[in-house]
């Protein structure tokens, strides 16, 4: 489940959706619902309410909806509970979970191939030997970056 916390007093109180992440979320939670906050809360809550019933939600099963929590008033944590155990509960009975499990495994195992090669890539000998020199090269515009990094791939290449 992706929780989305928002802050009631956060500025562009709608920054969220400008980078598209509202789209994104099961459930946007505004917090510190309380004391002399409870009015900019509201207005949150509203505003990101207003917000969500203009976008299409990603998953059929679940609406993504908004709601207020004070930790210090201990107001809307059970809610939210209830709520985060209603998605469990849903996605699981439709077997979405086990399928978004799955495609984070890939994409974990993707990251890790990318991260793995790039460590490797700067650690090659024959790399580090050709990279000031590509970079300059690159800086002064001798050539272009995309031909820098092939000429520095084809090295680490030629080397493994």
């Amino acid at each position: 489940m992706f929780v989305l916390l928002i802050p009631p007093a956060g500025g562009d109180d709608l920054q969220g959706l400008k980078r598209g992440i509202i789209e994104k979320a099961d459930l946007l939670v505004v917090s510190k619902a309380d004391g002399d906050l409870l009015p900019a809360a509201q207005r949150v809550q509203s505003d990101y309410s207003s917000a969500l019933r203009l976008l299409r939600p990603m998953n059929s099963l679940w609406k993504p909806r908004v709601m207020r929590i004070s930790s210090q008033d201990k107001v809307g944590i059970d809610s939210l509970w209830e709520k985060m155990c209603s998605y469990r509960d849903t996605m699981n009975a439709h077997g979405r979970l086990a399928l978004r499990r799955q495609e984070q495994s890939r994409v974990w195992m993707w990251n890790h191939i990318q991260n793995q090669l790039i460590m490797r890539f700067k650690e090659s000998e024959a790399v580090r030997n050709r990279l000031s020199l590509t970079e300059e090269s690159v800086s002064r515009q001798h050539i272009t970056p995309g031909k820098g990094a092939e000429s520095l791939l084809d090295v680490f290449l030629r080397s493994t």
